[in-house]
């Protein structure tokens, strides 16, 4: 089994993949990174670098871009949760992507709900980092792109095929002989993606940092779960955690956690070892490995806890 060390991705050492997606050469989106941190993740493309391969129940990623850089509309099948580590992004969906909109800022949280196009846009002056939840081993399987986004990747060199490999004609590379190219949705397909209300998306989806903040003043915050401020069952639960939240006792975990600090600098220890989690770092702790969590420093602190459950990922529960 792997220590607890080689289970720690700072952020300063994410690799970034900038050819992750069939919008990678489309102007307003070509300059986009993408980062796989826990699990396969969705990208299309075989140079993007996973940093840690264990199978927990769900993907930890991030998206990079700088200002006025956007990410296409797409649909994911499981779950897609980002909260704002740096910048301010706008959040948009819909079939052309105008049905709703919504400006996120550092610490929000979007658990954006399954079966809706959605894309995403760093507004701000600098370059801005979204930390992204995926749900299942495989991320769902991919994603699906809404078709005028395959039509505009194509008339700048490149196509997604039907396996959901991209080819870059501008690298010399066309679709082997035995591979279709992704197919487009139909009209007909196209009407079972919903158009929804901006009032539900904010409603029901969309926690606010400072927000989270208060409610964590004495216990962890339970932000996405089947009882959590944003009902969901999509394979993990999240929890946001400030100083006083947690006391110095050992925590062991029944299920795989990752902790994801927002602001501030966590002391992590654990039998033989101990570290400081910075802003942007990723740790994996598995189920039964003891652990302490406190801030080391004084000053705001905050932090993400991401934790596997027996629910399968899938499409977003409505509690019905």
């Amino acid at each position: 089994m792997s220590s607890i060390n080689d289970r720690i991705v700072r952020y300063g050492e994410l690799k970034p993949c900038k050819t992750a997606f069939i919008d990678a050469h489309t102007p307003g989106s070509n300059q986009k990174e993408n980062f796989t941190i826990i699990g396969g993740g969705v990208s299309e493309s075989p140079d993007q670098h996973v940093h840690i391969t264990d199978k927990v129940g769900f993907n930890i990623g991030a998206a990079g871009q700088p200002p006025r850089c956007r990410n296409s509309l797409h649909n994911h099948t499981t779950a897609e949760v980002f909260f704002v580590l740096k910048g301010r992004w706008r959040f948009f969906w819909g079939r052309y992507g105008t049905a709703g909109e919504f400006v996120a800022e550092e610490g929000d949280i979007f658990n954006i709900p399954t079966g809706i196009f959605r894309g995403f846009e760093n507004i701000g002056t600098d370059y801005g980092m979204i930390m992204a939840i995926l749900g299942g081993d495989d991320a769902g399987g991919g994603v699906t792109w809404a078709p005028q986004v395959i039509e505009d990747a194509r008339e700048h060199g490149l196509i997604l095929g039907e396996n959901g490999v991209l080819y870059d004609s501008k690298k010399g590379q066309s679709l082997p002989h035995n591979v279709s190219p992704m197919p487009l949705l139909t009209d007909e397909e196209l009407k079972a993606f919903p158009e929804t209300p901006v009032e539900d998306v904010v409603r029901d989806y969309v926690a606010r940092y400072w927000d989270l903040m208060a409610l964590a003043a004495k216990k962890p915050a339970k932000v996405i779960g089947e009882n959590a401020l944003l009902k969901d069952k999509p394979g993990f639960e999240v929890e946001f955690l400030t100083r006083g939240s947690l006391s110095s006792d050992t925590i062991t975990p029944e299920k795989p956690t990752v902790l994801m600090p927002m602001r501030g600098h966590w002391a992590l220890s654990w039998s033989g070892g101990q570290t400081v989690l910075n802003p942007g770092d990723t740790a994996l702790m598995l189920a039964g490995e003891a652990y302490s969590l406190e801030p080391s420093m004084t000053g705001e602190a905050s932090l993400y806890r991401v934790v596997a459950t027996d629910d399968p990922a899938g499409l977003t529960w409505t509690g019905n």
